[in-house]
């Protein structure tokens, strides 16, 4: 093998090198979202809860603690909802199970879609929140100018830590795009077919009209 042989496959072998590492780096990156996410509902970082329904642990109360737990609710430029909670604020027990409802209210007169996403503050305080029944595990549908009411009912483990005293539950709502187009679609389906049906319908009765000797004659008269 000569020079130039030798040197056209060193440039080969750096160019296969070269691209599996750009598609590691690439598949990496598309990994890297979902393992943080992951990660976050482990350990609770950033405030990220599960958002799936969890068990009532029936555990012994700790009545000698009292966790002042807040609600905040925030809104969105794209959903013309209002999110209202009917306490700010309540005092809970570890351990205890507690309730408190949750007014959603459409402004617009048009139907739309919406889904509260919930964080946690102190983000250590996650994992120690079970969120036995939530409006947040799924989207919600409002028809114009409907309001509806929505409970929330959790319940804080025995083991939070010590140096917790207050926790923070903000809910932000965000549209829901994807399911109002599908919406639109299955109405405009739904539509097609009811044309579609008084279509036929129209077409039928004037085969009928057309072969029954009784509406021919009676045409004939007419005319």
């Amino acid at each position: 093998m000569d020079d130039q042989e030798q040197a056209s496959v060193g440039v080969r072998r750096t160019v296969i090198r070269t691209v599996a590492v750009l598609v590691g780096m690439f598949g990496f990156a598309f990994a890297l979202v979902p393992l943080y996410d992951v990660f976050c509902q482990i350990t609770g970082i950033n405030g990220k809860v599960d958002a799936t329904a969890q068990s009532i642990v029936h555990e012994e109360v700790d009545e000698s603690r009292y966790i002042n737990v807040q609600f905040i609710t925030r809104g969105s430029p794209g959903l013309p909802w209002q999110m209202s909670v009917e306490m700010r604020q309540m005092s809970v027990h570890p351990g205890q199970m507690a309730e408190v409802d949750f007014t959603f209210t459409n402004n617009s007169p048009s139907e739309s879609w919406g889904r509260a996403v919930p964080s946690v503050s102190p983000s250590t305080a996650t994992t120690h929140l079970r969120k036995i029944s939530c409006f947040c595990f799924q989207e919600q549908h409002l028809q114009g100018d409907e309001r509806l009411t929505i409970p929330l009912v959790f319940q804080l483990s025995r083991d939070l830590p010590t140096d917790i005293n207050t926790i923070t539950l903000v809910y932000t709502l965000y549209p829901v795009e994807h399911t109002i187009q599908s919406a639109s679609l299955d109405n405009m389906l739904n539509h097609s077919s009811k044309n579609s049906s008084k279509n036929s319908t129209k077409s039928d009765l004037q085969i009928y009209l057309k072969n029954d000797p009784k509406n021919n004659k009676a045409a004939g008269e007419t005319i």
